[in-house]
């Protein structure tokens, strides 16, 4: 069988949790790249059916890293809904905050992955580990208007279409291909109106 088979075959056999995980999460990463509010909505609902399914799949850091998504929905709507204007606008992290950022996500990363490698029956352990501690880090950004945060997303995204392949989640898989196309995109729409705050 091909691999496009396969991956119809699993997008056809896919749950209708799955579906609304899904769609709930792409419609965040688009509102987000509007800098809409209700993107944060759509992340709280996203995310909770992913609970669910991340802990079904044996994916438990990955579980975690979406209970944490459904908290970082409820900042990110207070966070936005109360900026003031002076707090609104895009702003970029200095190169020393992302070595920082870096090191300090890959050093917990490579920790957690460790400790789920030797002490559970967790799949995929330092990938699931790497993009949970890079996603922490990333929303954070998103929540503070971060541009360097898609940055950090495309590559979240590529190594998350693999890891939820792995786990036979194809819809999902095919949603993070999204998600790194989505991601691209939304740094193209901030960047350019970054540049027209500089200008005013």
């Amino acid at each position: 069988m091909s691999f496009f088979t396969i991956l119809w075959e699993g997008i056809k056999a896919t749950s209708i949790v799955e579906w609304f995980a899904v769609i709930a999460s792409i419609l965040y990463v688009i509102l987000a790249a509007k800098r809409s509010i209700l993107c944060w909505l759509f992340a709280l609902i996203g995310s909770a059916l992913f609970v669910h399914l991340c802990y079904i799949g044996q994916l438990y850091i990955e579980a975690i890293l979406q209970l944490f998504y459904v908290a970082m929905a409820l900042v990110g709507w207070f966070s936005w809904k109360n900026t003031s204007s002076d707090d609104s606008t895009l702003k970029k992290w200095s190169f020393r905050n992302h070595i920082i950022n870096i090191l300090l996500s890959g050093f917990i990363a490579l920790a957690i992955g460790f400790c789920f490698d030797a002490y559970t029956n967790q799949a995929n352990p330092y990938i699931d580990a790497f993009t949970t501690c890079y996603s922490l880090a990333a929303t954070y950004m998103v929540t503070r208007k971060i541009i360097g945060n898609w940055i950090y997303w495309i590559l979240i995204d590529i190594a998350s279409v693999y890891l939820y392949a792995t786990r036979e989640y194809y819809l999902t898989a095919v949603q993070y291909g999204i998600f790194t196309l989505l991601a691209v995109y939304g740094f193209i729409v901030w960047q350019k109106e970054y540049k027209l705050q500089k200008q005013c």
